[in-house]
């Protein structure tokens, strides 16, 4: 049975920029806003979208990201036909195996989307934090008579020389792309999500395969190639939420913004476009008599005794009699231990903070540094991590690390 469109979601990024967040996961497995994984924003506005096909192409320590999507239930993803499929890289006849670029990622699944014989393929990222309605960008596809659409959003002129930009004159059609240039003719920048007729991107991907000087890319290459040959391409404005959360600093920034919806424009609390998770299967969390909690996200199976002030805490968070988080994002399993104090940070799943130490700091006057303490570590007792440390192995009782 033919599906009209489906998505192609790239989940093989490495994440590099986060550092020990990353070592040995996935960057869309990363937890986000307290019970999500930065994966089950793609995959839910897939869901609300009606696009009930998608193939998930990881590559990068895949394990805990195959695991977490499993058949795909928790998306109303675990269809007979259609469905969530993970596609990892896999040795064929022609000797390619590992993917090489974006574009050859798409290349090695031309069988899997066949399947579905599609008029259109929706183009996904695996690792930004977006709600994005795309029946919408496939209309503006169809009413523009579009072989490719890219979604774009309008970004400040000071920062578009760090984005790929596409130039559209007053009927959006794409008329010029600048990847990352010095001097911005505009400020459209690239989402990395496209739409393409199922057609013309198979033709282009096997034109791509077969020069042997191609990157394999979609921005570098592709795109390109498509000007040079004049089709139909165009550039569909998205006002919503948006944010590339590449970096320690973005990421914390991210956390924090869920924490204001109504000013920051990513609201986890709408009944009307939800984001769907695996259920942790943790009980509910728990404040005791004399623990402090302001404006902050606690989840299932956490243990309150503390002081907690905007901050979000995955779940099975402990934070112990005595123990201050502030502005902090705690992932799962954590124990803040009696009378320690976090501030600023992003400690990472099962990490164990000991008494009395101390884990960043406020930021004081254009410092924005950010703490960060790997998965696993432990923090002796009394211990001093600096507000821009990256931590990634135990610390000893009393040492300091700036």
């Amino acid at each position: 049975m033919a599906k009209e469109i489906i998505a192609m979601l790239l989940a093989g990024g490495q994440g590099s920029r986060l550092y020990a967040l990353t070592q040995n996961l996935a960057k869309p497995a990363v937890p986000f806003g307290g019970k999500y994984r930065i994966i089950d924003f793609p995959l839910s506005n897939c869901i609300n979208s009606g696009i009930d096909t998608v193939g998930v192409l990881t590559q990068y320590q895949p394990l805990v990201l195959n695991e977490y999507i499993g058949n795909g239930q928790p998306w109303d993803l675990d269809r007979v036909h259609g469905g969530v499929h993970v596609l990892p890289p896999y040795q064929q006849a022609a000797g390619s195996d590992w993917y090489k670029g974006t574009a050859n990622a798409i290349y090695q699944n031309i069988s899997f989307i066949e399947r579905y014989d599609p008029k259109y393929v929706i183009i996904l990222s695996g690792d930004q934090i977006c709600k994005q309605d795309y029946s919408d960008f496939l209309r503006f596809h169809k009413e523009k008579g579009a072989e490719f659409s890219v979604a774009v959003m309008e970004v400040p002129w000071d920062e578009a020389s760090r984005f790929g930009l596409m130039v559209a004159d007053e009927n959006d059609k794409i008329t010029e792309f600048q990847e990352k240039p010095e001097h911005p003719k505009s400020n459209l920048a690239s989402m990395g999500i496209y739409i393409f007729n199922w057609d013309v991107l198979k033709k282009y991907l096997e034109e791509d395969e077969a020069d042997p000087r191609s990157e394999n890319d979609f921005g570098n290459n592709i795109i390109p190639n498509l000007l040079r040959d004049g089709r139909q391409m165009y550039a569909y404005h998205f006002s919503g939420y948006w944010k590339d959360v590449g970096t320690i600093s973005s990421l914390w920034e991210a956390n924090m913004e869920v924490l204001d919806p109504e000013h920051s424009g990513i609201n986890l609390f709408d009944d009307d476009w939800k984001i769907y998770s695996r259920n942790s299967g943790m009980t509910g969390h728990k404040i005791a008599a004399g623990a402090i909690v302001e404006n902050s996200m606690i989840t299932d199976g956490c243990r309150i005794q503390g002081t907690v002030k905007h901050s979000v805490l995955y779940s099975g968070v402990k934070v112990e009699d005595g123990a201050v988080v502030e502005d902090a994002v705690v992932m799962g399993g954590c124990v803040i231990k009696s009378g320690a104090v976090v501030r600023h940070c992003i400690i990472a799943e099962k990490a164990v903070i000991g008494e009395n130490a101390v884990v960043g700091a406020a930021p004081e006057g254009a410092e924005k540094g950010v703490a960060t303490i790997g998965p696993g570590v432990y923090i002796g007792d009394g211990a001093k991590v600096g507000p821009n440390a990256m931590v990634r192995e135990n610390v000893e009782g009393g040492e300091e690390v700036c």
